[in-house]
């Protein structure tokens, strides 16, 4: 009955995508995406996100946008670029902007559940329904093959969605499009708006992701971030950056005369007061103070704001997002405080610091168990999730389920999840990325990274390659592990989800804590999948 009512409230829309019947429904525009090139599946090229001849063909993006009638032209965009936070900004932006009655076009990746969640139009901030998607796909079919065949098939998955977005938004007329780059920046398939369509360009972080692909350093890695600044065009920073770093994307502003806003100006002032219930799920109450230059004359003070969103590095992309609403607001779009706070306190993702109702916990045999998917997967959200669950739970017993794509840093990031505070038990799996295992870490290779990680530490783990594993499993007492972090291996979510409840079992009823499945968004969506059925 229970599992019956939850599916209920997914198909009710209570849970934002009915994943099944709109992915039957769009089959055959799917399995066209399936045919392309996806390198979120395969892998990115090495230096293909650099502005270099090895870098992906921007010239091929404008060709097939001109195909069909430039529609990147009619719209004024956001765009924003970062190693981290790009898709919890462009919410809080696209929740602002919408609070204050705005339509809004959202783009972003990946995704959860299904692809239409990368696309969100109009008012409600809904996901593209699969109707419009599939009239829209059959609509352009023709001009897209013609495409393809005068590009010698070279037209990325990515591209051809991106266009189909943008097409959508001038469709759909919205007042603003508020859009995440896919890799790097300036040859980003999304990085084909003008001077003149740019309302401002937001970069939130800069860190050693997708290092190969965007020329080996975090030097060209930000030179790349730099390339959607555009002329004239005001760029809003979060950060914090290291300083040569911020002084690379600096001087790239300055040239092209683009004013600068950072959320981390000395005036500026965002702390996390403490953390509350709202509506059966964790909160932090925040203070968002912002003052601007005195050439801008920007500020906004804003107190006791109630973030969904958990943790500093939350928070940091709601400061960011308040001073891109503040650029707004002094280019003449009209956006009072009060959007502002309502847009920010209604923000929250999948996968990103969610939390599950009692309900979903149940459904998945974790009874009385908090559970918290997140889909951090480097050293630095690592730190920032561990940082989140000290502050939220900082006396609860921590049950971690891994799984990771394998081009990130794998002993880095355990390095941070152990060395973060106690945790009890961890266990490793795997999860097929963009429909795929080809870059999906098997399970076994995440171990000898946790062990490397352990040993560098100087943390005492209990691995089930060791003897006394067995013996201590098939204990019935319930000090696991005697303080030592058991480290397991499991060959499906399926799996973990069992051993996680025998762990919270053997501790009985007033010892309930923490599972937390991230690593990356897809064991995120494999446990969201599971609800949907």
């Amino acid at each position: 009955m229970l599992l019956s009512s939850i599916r209920r409230k997914f198909a009710r829309g209570v849970w934002p995508i009915r994943t099944l019947s709109s992915n039957a429904e769009m089959k055959e525009f799917l399995d066209y995406l399936d045919s392309l090139k996806n390198f979120e599946k395969s892998g990115v090229p090495r230096a293909a996100g650099t502005d270099s001849d090895e870098g992906f063909d921007l010239g091929r993006m404008r060709r097939l946008m001109e195909r069909f009638g430039n529609p990147h032209t009619k719209f004024k965009a956001v765009h924003i670029a970062g190693t981290k936070g790009k898709g919890s900004t462009a919410a809080f932006i696209s929740n602002i902007l919408r609070t204050e009655g705005y339509s809004v076009g959202c783009y972003t990746s990946p995704h959860i559940l299904t692809i239409r969640e990368r696309i969100l139009l109009g008012r409600s901030g809904h996901p593209v329904s699969a109707k419009l998607l599939n009239d829209l796909f059959h609509r352009i079919k023709q001009e897209l093959e013609q495409a393809m065949k005068e590009e010698n098939g070279c037209i990325s998955h990515f591209e051809v969605f991106t266009a189909m977005a943008y097409i959508l938004f001038a469709d759909e007329n919205v007042d603003i499009a508020v859009i995440e780059a896919g890799l790097g920046g300036a040859r980003d398939a999304t990085n084909i708006i003008s001077s003149s369509g740019l309302a401002a360009a937001v970069i939130t972080t800069v860190g050693e992701e997708h290092l190969a692909a965007l020329g080996g350093s975090l030097e060209t890695i930000a030179m790349a971030k730099a390339g959607i600044i555009k002329q004239g065009c005001p760029l809003v920073l979060g950060g914090p950056f290291v300083p040569h770093i911020e002084r690379i994307i600096r001087d790239k502003a300055a040239t092209m005369e683009s004013t600068v806003v950072s959320a981390y100006d000395t005036r500026n002032r965002f702390t996390v007061k403490s953390c509350s219930i709202l509506n059966g799920r964790p909160c932090q109450i925040c203070d968002i103070v912002i003052q601007v230059g005195q050439d801008l004359k920007m500020s906004c003070e804003l107190h006791d704001v109630k973030l969904k969103m958990l943790g500093d590095h939350q928070l940091q992309n709601a400061a960011t997002a308040t001073c891109v609403a503040l650029c707004l607001r002094n280019l003449g779009w009209s956006i009072s405080d009060e959007s502002i706070r309502s847009g920010l306190e209604h923000t929250h993702l999948l996968g990103r610091s969610q939390f599950l109702s009692s309900e979903e916990a149940e459904v998945l045999g974790l009874t009385g168990a908090t559970v918290l998917l997140d889909g951090a997967h480097t050293k630095e959200s690592a730190k920032a999730l561990m940082n989140t669950i000290k502050t939220a739970f900082p006396k609860a017993r921590l049950v971690f389920v891994v799984a990771m794509a394998s081009d990130k840093d794998h002993v880095g990031f355990a390095q941070e999840i152990l060395s973060g505070g106690h945790v009890e038990t961890v266990l490793l799996t795997e999860a097929a990325i963009a429909g795929g295992v080809t870059r999906t870490t098997p399970a076994s290779l995440l171990k000898d990274s946790w062990i490397k990680a352990s040993d560098e530490l100087g943390i005492e783990i209990l691995h089930d390659g060791m003897a006394e594993y067995d013996e201590l499993i098939n204990e019935s007492e319930s000090n696991l592990g005697d303080g030592m972090t058991i480290l397991s291996t499991e060959s499906s979510l399926k799996s973990c989800l069992r051993t996680a409840n025998k762990i919270l079992t053997r501790r009985g009823e007033e010892e309930k804590g923490v599972i937390v499945f991230t690593g990356s968004l897809h064991i995120a969506a494999s446990v969201l999948a599971s609800l949907a059925g």
